[in-house]
């Protein structure tokens, strides 16, 4: 069966504004005509993919599912269309990188530095993510290699013995308050007992903001964010200005508690315990200049162990 761009198009923006008038505008059709395309799709598929009532169209569970994946088919063909783009332009190579917070903040900037210095031909997208969505993502083929802390509730179901995982380095999350904080005085402290306290945050896009969120959802407490900011060493600066506590990387703890007023304390859960992993699908078919990312971070975490 053949599936058509434009429906797939369709379908998502369906999904978006919960409205076919709006979604054939945001298509460019008319809406008979996307209408049309509805309905032809649904006969071709012998299944109904949408609800429609006097407020608009919902999605049934077999609309949802052709929008999954046709979401995933155009940001493929969007992919495909960014690399011939590269490839003319005179690019060899494009690795789509996927990290979470702490490896995009503390490790990747050096070792990319080195990387694209060894390596002037190929490009990087590194994007921000999930630990969980960057195992879906290498399992979906939108990333290349990915870079997240823990393997052993990550996946959500997913059969990981389709992918490889490296050790990397190890960075765990601790606890930073201002020196006279009533929690300054403890050496260690459970998660929960913190949730009483405004905290500094990342901002939402982060992924240590949306980790620390479920965390907290887990526990059945709501975290307070008074205020959110743009990278760690703006949140150990808002600590130090007794805006409130923050959990960050152990790394930026120990660098930024030399000079400014911060007490660093580790947290007793056992997720704040963490061991970063690089991630791919299968190491050997990636291309070479992709493996050499890889090695190069195996290099890396050697290096850090001595």
């Amino acid at each position: 069966m053949r599936f058509d761009i434009t429906d797939m198009q369709l379908m998502v923006h369906i999904s978006e504004v919960k409205s076919l008038t709006k979604a054939a505008e945001r298509s460019f059709l008319s809406l008979p005509a996307a209408s049309n395309r509805v309905k032809n799709l649904e006969n071709n598929l012998g299944t109904n993919l949408l609800y429609r009532n006097n407020h608009g169209v919902t999605l049934t569970a077999s609309g949802e599912a052709f929008v999954r994946h046709s979401t995933s088919v155009l940001l493929q063909l969007e992919h495909l269309n960014d690399d011939m783009r590269e490839f003319a332009q005179g690019i060899k190579g494009k690795l789509r990188v996927f990290a979470n917070t702490t490896a995009m903040s503390e490790f990747m900037p050096s070792i990319l530095s080195k990387y694209l210095m060894r390596h002037p031909d190929v490009s990087v997208e590194l994007r921000e993510r999930l630990s969980y969505r960057i195992v879906q993502a290498v399992v979906d083929g939108l990333a290349d290699i990915g870079v997240l802390a823990g393997i052993d509730t990550l996946s959500g179901g997913q059969n990981n013995e389709q992918l490889s995982f490296i050790p990397y380095r190890s960075d765990n999350l601790v606890l930073i308050t201002p020196s006279e904080h009533p929690l300054a005085q403890s050496d260690e402290v459970s998660f929960n007992d913190t949730l009483s306290y405004d905290y500094v945050g990342l901002s939402e896009w982060s992924a240590i903001h949306h980790f620390l969120r479920q965390a907290a959802d887990t526990l059945g407490m709501p975290l307070k964010f008074r205020v959110e900011v743009g990278g760690f060493e703006e949140a150990t600066r808002m600590v130090a200005a007794q805006v409130g506590i923050a959990v960050i990387p152990e790394t930026v703890a120990l660098r930024q508690q030399d000079h400014l007023p911060i007490k660093l304390i580790h947290l007793k859960d056992e997720w704040a315990i963490r061991q970063l992993y690089v991630c791919v699908r299968n190491y050997e078919m990636l291309p070479p200049f992709a493996q050499g990312l890889v090695l190069l971070m195996q290099d890396d975490a050697l290096q850090n162990q001595a």
